[in-house]
């Protein structure tokens, strides 16, 4: 069986690969160099911009394969150029969506293939909605053989995942958490979420490539582990083996201030994680029986904390956002006094 994955080297696809070879799978990737040397042996890479559709078309004439994977495709221009390439060359279209495109907030905080797709708050979401759209029309009228994937909150032993960080990632909010200062969490921490390691991810994703009751359907793949945002806060700064000094602020607050400095929390907590939400699984373990959690957060996290912390290429600065934490603190704490 020959896969291509367009990408291919980032959270989710990069444990996607490596378990598809595992799997015995002929690989190849459309990439433009990045992290290639951390591939598994055997993978074939094209080293090409996918977004120079006349250059891919030249580079893979010829070939055909069981499975494209999509996993860098953000607007519906990209699955219309997807299409145009590998409408006559694959057997099976992969499509990485996103559960955030799943309504902010939904009817049912029990989220299923079926809930409805709307999210008012997140461009991102909105046109991941977009792209799903054009993609089952195909289906629908030509039999073009698409599946489309939601992820939700992935993470890998790089990034130690949060609610509330700057734009260079979680490195500063865990050095807070070390120098004894206060971290902010949105809402009042009692919000219910979900947090999925790659490794398991890869294995719903796996068990759908090349499936003939993947075709014309949409699957999300989350792991099972519910928990608090504060649970996952106080779980991190066990694993750093701190007190957790938590600063609850309303999202609504966050994305208001946030907005002055780039920060869009409108989308990310608004649109996605300040909203509770628990996956229903089902419909993918039906067709993937194999798929459940191994490794659940308190695991995961101390396996990316271990990773991050010894490597220091990883511990990003960002002074800027951890001003931004001052004064936001500092001026809701003028707030209660004046008031």
């Amino acid at each position: 069986m020959k896969a291509l994955f367009i990408g291919g080297t980032g959270t989710i696809s990069m444990a996607i690969v490596k378990k598809a070879v595992a799997d015995g799978w002929e690989v190849w990737l459309i990439n433009r160099g990045n992290r290639t040397a951390e591939l598994p042996e055997g993978v074939k890479v094209i080293t090409a911009d996918i977004n120079d559709e006349a250059d891919v078309a030249k580079k893979i004439e010829g070939m055909s394969f069981d499975v494209v994977s999509e996993f860098i495709g953000f607007t519906v221009d990209a699955v219309e150029r997807d299409y145009r390439l590998f409408k006559d060359k694959t057997r099976q279209y992969m499509f990485i969506s996103s559960a955030s495109a799943y309504n902010k907030p939904a009817a049912n905080y029990i989220i299923t293939e079926g809930t409805t797709l709307a999210n008012p708050h997140w461009e991102y979401s909105r046109n991941k909605i977009k792209c799903e759209e054009f993609l089952m029309k195909k289906y629908r009228e030509e039999g073009f053989p698409v599946t489309i994937i939601r992820p939700s909150h992935t993470y890998d032993e790089r990034n130690v995942p949060l609610g509330v960080h700057g734009r260079n990632g979680s490195w500063q909010v865990i050095k807070r958490m070390m120098e004894g200062k206060p971290v902010i969490i949105q809402g009042d921490g009692s919000s219910l979420w979900t947090l999925t390691f790659n490794t398991d991810f890869a294995i719903g994703y796996t068990g759908l490539m090349g499936n003939p009751h993947a075709i014309g359907e949409a699957f999300q793949i989350t792991g099972d582990e519910t928990l608090t945002w504060d649970q996952i806060y106080r779980t991190i700064a066990d694993a750093l083996g701190v007190e957790l000094k938590a600063y609850h602020v309303s999202a609504e607050y966050l994305s208001a201030v946030g907005d002055k400095y780039g920060y869009d929390f409108e989308g990310a907590l608004l649109g996605d994680k300040s909203v509770s939400v628990v996956f229903d699984n089902s419909k993918l373990k039906r067709v993937v029986p194999e798929m459940c959690t191994h490794v659940l957060f308190r695991t995961g996290v101390r396996k990316t904390l271990d990773h991050v912390l010894s490597h220091p290429e990883l511990q990003i600065p960002d002074l800027e956002f951890d001003a931004w934490c001052d004064r936001v603190i500092a001026a809701l704490e003028k707030a209660k006094e004046e008031i």
